[in-house]
This record gives C-alpha cells, sequence and structure tokens, in this order.
C-alpha cells in the first residue's frame, strides 16, 4: 500500500502557505510596506512552498501547482500595482 496523507497532515499542508501569507499581509500593513513588495514576497513564499511540497516525500502535487499558479499571479499583481498602482486590483 503506499504512502497515504493523513488528513491532519493534509490540513497542515494547507495551513501552512495560508498562515504565511496572512503573516506577511499583517507586517505590511503594520509597517505599511508598498504593495507590489507585499505581493513580490507572498509570491516568493508561495514558490518556495511550492517547491518545497514537490520534493517532499509524500508529494503534493495540486497544491504544489495551486501555489506556483498563485505566485504567477501575484507576481503578475505586483508587477501592476508597482508601474501603475491605480490599474492594480489588489
Amino acid at each position: 500500500m503506499p504512502d497515504e496523507t493523513d488528513l491532519a497532515v493534509y490540513f497542515e499542508i494547507i495551513l501552512y502557505p495560508v498562515v504565511g501569507m496572512l503573516i506577511i499581509e499583517m507586517i505590511s500593513r503594520a509597517a505599511k510596506i508598498p504593495n507590489w513588495i507585499k505581493q513580490l514576497t507572498q509570491a516568493l513564499m508561495c514558490v518556495g512552498f511550492g517547491i518545497a511540497y514537490l520534493v517532499i516525500q509524500v508529494a503534493n502535487w495540486l497544491t504544489a501547482v495551486v501555489l506556483l499558479a498563485l505566485a504567477i499571479a501575484l507576481f503578475y499583481q505586483a508587477k501592476l500595482s508597482k508601474f501603475n498602482p491605480q490599474k492594480a486590483l489588489y
């Protein structure tokens, strides 16, 4: 029988990036960091978690793909926010 991810472990795997995003959001609001830097930091965190989830022993491919897609969207939003803040949606 192949290694299966326990439900509690799966929820932890999903929870870590969410907590990371919220911590970055709180710090950036408290320190009044520009929006594009916050989004860039969140995107880099998503890439890090995405790569980590691809190479861990019990690979979570779907979670990794979603995190990498989110990172692409955040990189795009950071670019929009830096060069034209009025055009940025987030």
